[in-house]
């Protein structure tokens, strides 16, 4: 299994020499099997670059599975390539809390006044379908859902591959419970001995105070998860709009001394943009 991020930025995409490293471009995680299937999660705006990526790979049938449909997971969807290519052939995943289908979350990106080109128009071959609570599987890789706490809800995943798993839970607040995610012993249950972990981490004490209940996750609660839930690796994910390159590295190191200091044998990194994973 290949974990590929092309956008690790949380609520806007941002640019400027403070971002270099951890990159500007919001949710999109590309995941290649073993047999080189191609599991897309979020259209974020890093969803664009990725299309290119594909399109000059010659890649042809793609999954796409969607968190929720907040706008900057799903506003890079308009921009990827591959859905104005005849011979491209896509599933793409959803729970619709929101709307009543997860088509009509991304054909109202798509329609006017937002975009030209309307969902029904694009040359790919799309097959949508409704999945919240149910395990589906693309090939040799098996999804495990499970809600989300955020506000308008959304969905969290187990990915599991030859006894690898890869958990992401991005857009959870670990200690407010929005109505229909879970409590933090089910995300325990749900991301224990994953060999990768990656979850919001937006937030420091700091910023808390201020933006308690609107759906993101203290980088420290969620290092907490880690360590209780005894992953392997953590990446810090979802980085905030306004967080520097060098404000990310002390929440790492921060991150790092509270490891040592409990001698846990536990990576811990904050996912950047270009980076890539194998299990």
């Amino acid at each position: 299994m290949i974990i590929r991020c092309w956008g690790a930025r949380g609520s806007i995409p941002v640019s400027g020499k403070e971002y270099l490293r951890y990159g500007g471009d919001t949710t999109c995680i590309e995941l290649r099997s073993k047999h080189d299937d191609i599991i897309i999660i979020d259209a974020g705006s890093g969803i664009r670059r990725l299309g290119q990526h594909l399109v000059a790979g010659g890649n042809r049938e793609l999954t796409l599975i969607l968190t929720h449909s907040h706008w900057d997971h799903v506003m890079g969807f308009p921009f990827f390539k591959p859905l104005y290519h005849p011979s491209t052939r896509m599933d793409v995943y959803g729970c619709p809390h929101a709307q009543k289908a997860t088509r009509e979350i991304l054909a109202h990106i798509m329609g006017p006044p937002h975009f030209p080109v309307h969902v029904d128009d694009v040359r790919a071959q799309i097959n949508f379908y409704d999945f919240c609570d149910t395990r589906f599987s693309v090939n040799s890789v098996t999804i495990d859902p499970i809600p989300l706490s955020h506000p308008n809800l959304g969905m969290g995943y187990r990915f599991t591959e030859d006894g690898k798993s890869f958990v992401f839970l991005t857009d959870n607040e670990l200690t407010y419970r929005h109505e229909g995610g879970c409590d933090y012993q089910d995300y325990l249950a749900f991301s224990r001995n994953a060999d990768l972990f990656v979850h919001d981490a937006e937030y420091t004490e700091t910023d808390y105070k201020e933006t308690q209940s609107w759906g993101h996750s203290v980088y420290k609660d969620a290092l907490r998860l880690a360590i209780e839930a005894g992953v392997h690796r953590f990446g810090l994910f979802h980085h905030n709009q306004e967080r520097s390159d060098r404000e990310v590295d002390r929440m790492v190191q921060e991150c790092r001394r509270i490891i040592r200091k409990q001698n846990i044998p536990l990576e811990c990194f904050a996912v950047r943009q270009d980076m890539e994973i194998i299990l």
